[in-house]
């Protein structure tokens, strides 16, 4: 090949190379320096096969708008946004309970593994654990009498067979209470609703409390909590009064924040961290307030624990004990009930009442925004 062809042919070659618009040839080398150089400064670009690759225009492509920071739910769920998460459980709780003009309530404490028995053909079950809505397994369930007649039953089945009957009968207990209870409530004048039946929002005691009160065409408040296995609320909660809580302090807040009264029904760890919770709110003076506290079954809470040996051995003071009642039927509940919360708030509050319309007060923002926080000592 002559010197001219060979000129010629690495014109041609050069012409055929990559360039951008406005540039002149150049070798390879140089053309790969030049394009790394340019894209350095643009934004990464999707990858095929490990090269970068941009549109026809050469401009990366557009960016879609980033999430707003309440919106953007891996914040949220991050340990970052822990402290926003718990005051989220304390204001949308609030803000729901001045919606639907709740001014307190009255707690049902209880166990959640037990159903109730309302037809003699009903088979008493005992649920896998509390909250859950799954059986416990065959070996743990109580029972039946024909496995007992034929000794095919185990003594821990046996026990609990009896227990179960006890149970059931707890649980209507818990739901004649509530209706009695929302019953008479619904005849106080207000303005908002009083001592609204409230309970964790489970199966069990806390179904039957709910129950109760629904079906004395009441408002009716449950409190559940997320577990790490199948659970959910009972159907007998108002849907708009139906909380589900992450934190078990926040939940507990709640509870104590607007009760005037609780009721205490057989109950396991939950029912007695909840009610040992309370007490000791009361025998520290930590709620600016009386809170009448009913300890319901006092033949089962008797054998659980022992208050005469708190008491001999100085573990409690004698006057402790005072903090709260025992009662053995519904009707016994609720006339102590309806006496603490009677002399407790509403005829001071009628005294109050009376008073203020003799000095005629502005009225405050509180009185149209409810509910009627409790205060605290601190």
């Amino acid at each position: 090949m002559s010197e001219q062809e060979n000129k010629e042919a690495s014109s041609a070659s050069a012409d055929r190379s990559p360039r951008t618009e406005g540039s002149s040839p150049t070798s390879p080398k140089t053309q790969t320096t030049e394009t790394l150089v340019e894209n350095a400064s643009l934004p990464s670009t999707p990858a095929v096969d490990g090269v970068a690759k941009l549109p026809g225009n050469g401009q990366p492509p557009p960016l879609a708008s980033a999430p707003l920071a309440y919106e953007n739910s891996n914040f949220l769920n991050s340990a970052d946004g822990r402290l926003i998460r718990i005051v989220a459980e304390y204001m949308e709780p609030l803000a729901r309970f001045r919606r639907e003009r709740i001014q307190d309530t009255v707690v049902f404490f209880g166990s959640a593994r037990f159903r109730g028995r309302e037809e003699a053909d009903h088979e008493l079950e005992l649920l896998d654990n509390t909250g859950s809505t799954r059986p416990a397994p065959s070996e743990e369930q109580p029972a039946k009498p024909p496995e007992i007649a034929a000794g095919k039953a185990t003594d821990l089945q046996r026990k609990r067979a009896v227990a179960a009957v006890e149970m059931a009968r707890y649980y209507e207990d818990a739901r004649r209470l509530a209706h009695m209870l929302t019953t008479w409530a619904k005849t106080i004048p207000s303005r908002r609703h009083r001592f609204v039946v409230t309970s964790g929002g489970g199966p069990g005691i806390m179904e039957a409390a709910n129950r109760g009160a629904h079906e004395a065409g009441g408002k009716t408040v449950g409190m559940n909590i997320q577990l790490p296995f199948e659970q959910s609320p009972n159907p007998y909660i108002t849907p708009t009064l139906n909380f589900e809580f992450h934190y078990f302090f926040m939940r507990k807040l709640w509870f104590a924040y607007l009760a005037k009264a609780l009721v205490v029904f057989p109950g396991g760890f939950g029912t007695l961290d909840e009610m040992f919770e309370i007490l000791t709110l009361a025998q520290t003076h930590k709620l600016a307030k009386k809170i009448t506290v009913v300890i319901y079954g006092p033949e089962y809470w008797r054998r659980v624990f022992n208050l005469e040996v708190l008491v001999e051995t100085g573990a409690i003071s004698p006057k402790d004990v005072e903090l709260f009642q025992f009662a053995d039927t519904p009707e016994e509940a609720f006339e102590m009930l309806r006496k603490g919360l009677t002399e407790n708030y509403l005829i001071p509050e009628a005294a109050a009442e009376h008073a203020s319309n003799e000095l005629m007060p502005a009225s405050t923002l509180e009185d149209f925004l409810g509910p009627e926080l409790a205060k605290t000592n601190g």
